[in-house]
């Protein structure tokens, strides 16, 4: 009957799973993986206290926030809830309104963790690309013959490339020039910068890209110039992923103590 209620309450708004026993609940959560549990604290086999605190100690799930629903209302329950790890707390009988603001609260406070976490990695990648190229990849250029140094930045622009578009919201393809500037700057900001695309004006100028804070880091690239060929070649590899005949200029970079930098995606004429 409790499960049923509950139902009745969520079902217009929620897509609702049901469990009868603490460890089909378990099942359940390891197969439908859901934003929000509600969990009975009386139930067969495994209680509601050992179902969350099973939770709370996996991984996988530990960030799934719990409402605990008890007719229990002594301090100790509540004590017991809270060392298990639940999240929430729920008297029975429920009250509706009750019970779709606090399930709508935990989902706000759930996608602002998940909002940090997705900020951590996207800082956590600008950090390992800007090690690698701003102070492993100068110092080897440098001892490279010539011919080599083409071949090693061609790589290097690949795997930064590869690497970001992993952590990018990037469709697989683009119809029309209409994004592919947006989709340039898309990219290269999520190694730190500010670059924004512009539409051309002029000739077969597209797009301009303009920045006023540099990938790499201003310092770094005025000691490294090479850096600023990175930026042009991940422009240059980014037209040719989605297959746009245009080509790169660049006209100022903050590498060569210019004060931005300014690249023009211009058309190419056959």
């Amino acid at each position: 009957m409790n499960i049923e209620l509950l139902k009745a309450y969520l079902e217009e708004k929620y897509e609702v799973v049901s469990a009868t026993n603490g460890n089909e609940a378990l099942e359940l959560v390891n197969k439908e993986k859901p934003d929000v549990i509600l969990l009975d604290v009386m139930m067969p086999d495994l209680n509601g206290y050992q179902v969350c605190e099973i939770l709370k100690k996996d991984p996988e799930n530990q960030f799934i926030p719990v409402i605990m629903v008890t007719a229990l209302s002594g301090r100790d329950d509540w004590i017991k809830g809270i060392e298990a790890g639940a999240d929430e707390f729920l008297t029975k009988p429920v009250n509706k309104m009750e019970l779709l603001t606090r399930i709508n609260s935990l989902l706000k406070l759930k996608n602002m963790h998940y909002d940090l976490l997705a900020e951590r990695d996207k800082l956590d990648l600008q950090n390992r690309i800007r090690s690698v190229l701003t102070q492993i990849i100068p110092t080897l250029i440098k001892t490279l013959p010539r011919e080599q140094k083409s071949i090693v930045i061609h790589q290097m622009i690949d795997m930064v490339v590869e690497a970001i578009m992993e952590n990018t919201d990037a469709e697989n393809e683009i119809e029309s020039y209409e994004c592919i500037g947006d989709m340039c700057c898309q990219i290269i900001n999520q190694l730190g910068a500010d670059f924004k695309s512009n539409v051309g004006s002029e000739g077969n100028t597209l797009f301009t890209i303009q920045g006023h804070t540099c990938p790499w880091g201003k310092k770094e690239a005025q000691v490294n110039p090479i850096l600023c060929t990175l930026s042009r070649g991940i422009f240059s590899r980014i037209l040719d992923i989605y297959n746009q005949d245009m080509e790169v200029d660049v006209l100022e970079t903050m590498g060569n103590g210019d004060e931005q930098c300014l690249f023009q995606l211009n058309k190419i004429e056959y």
